[in-house]
């Protein structure tokens, strides 16, 4: 178990917010987890810190992140992979990659640690990471215990899962199953989705991913163009020019300046349209 008190999340976060965490941990295993959470629930947890908006400049309660930690890959069959919550998807498919293996090329450009993309069924272009997911093992909070669930029963739905709505349930590690195919193939599909991704989001700013979820019959790119919102400024962060779904930091932002420009846009879609979006990322 790796502790600091007075830590810098900057790093630790994608949208780069300065803020500090009272008391971090970086629990090692499984033991590192249950120990923590034995002690106390009360922890804010944080994976690969994309997808969230750290909306406090400071942070009393203690945080557990999974981030360089926890993230040990390991192959169990020849399509078989066992991945720690802490794994970051980009390594995953980099180790799919070295054996071969095909079904998750769509994460070599998605950043999101295991945990994460399994909470949220994390995905693009159609594919999710449910279409791969065999079973996950978990640290029930109610009872303290150690379980597994398998894929069937997760009850997954778009950018959902049995652990979004279980908060309760700590993501401790996922098997996942693939298909083997020839390595040239898929490092091409990886570098094509990399290529169409980089062209269309604002890889070149600090931001958390698309902000919101995409509303039934709309798409929030759209939606934020008929408003001419792009661009919209809040302090030091903005609505990216180059995809309306995003915000970004452009000018050391702070997560409050985020959490403004959500507000006004769904006050704006309120008006114009009857309905809020709903927020894709966690406001913390």
């Amino acid at each position: 178990m790796i502790y600091y008190k007075n830590f810098d999340l900057t790093n630790f976060n994608s949208y780069r917010i300065h803020s500090t965490a009272k008391e971090v941990y970086f629990p090692e295993n499984e033991k590192d987890i249950v120990d923590l959470y034995s002690q106390n629930n009360n922890y804010i947890l944080l994976g690969s810190g994309h997808n969230i908006i750290l909306a406090s400049e400071y942070y009393e309660r203690p945080i557990v992140i999974f981030n360089g930690n926890f993230n040990e890959i390991s192959l169990k069959d020849s399509n078989l992979i066992e991945i720690e919550a802490g794994a970051m998807m980009h390594d995953v498919a980099d180790f799919a990659l070295k054996h071969s293996l095909s079904g998750i090329e769509i994460f070599y450009d998605i950043p999101s640690s295991l945990g994460g993309a399994v909470v949220m069924n994390a995905g693009a272009s159609g594919e999710e990471i449910k279409d791969v997911l065999v079973k996950v093992r978990y640290l029930d909070l109610a009872d303290l215990q150690i379980k597994e669930i398998l894929k069937e029963d997760m009850s997954f739905e778009y950018r959902n899962s049995f652990f979004q709505r279980n908060t309760d349930k700590i993501v401790l590690k996922a098997w996942i199953k693939l298909t083997l195919s020839k390595p040239d193939l898929i490092k091409e599909k990886m570098e094509t989705i990399k290529a169409q991704r980089w062209a269309k989001q604002p890889k070149e700013l600090p931001n958390g991913g698309s902000v919101f979820k995409r509303p039934k019959g709309y798409y929030v790119g759209a939606i934020i163009d008929e408003l001419k919102l792009k661009g919209f400024t809040i302090g030091g962060a903005k609505v990216s020019e180059k995809h309306g779904g995003f915000i970004v930091n452009f000018n050391n932002a702070k997560g409050n300046d985020i959490v403004e420009i959500i507000n006004h846009i769904n006050s704006l879609v309120s008006m114009k349209y009857g309905f809020m979006l709903e927020i894709e990322q966690r406001i913390i």
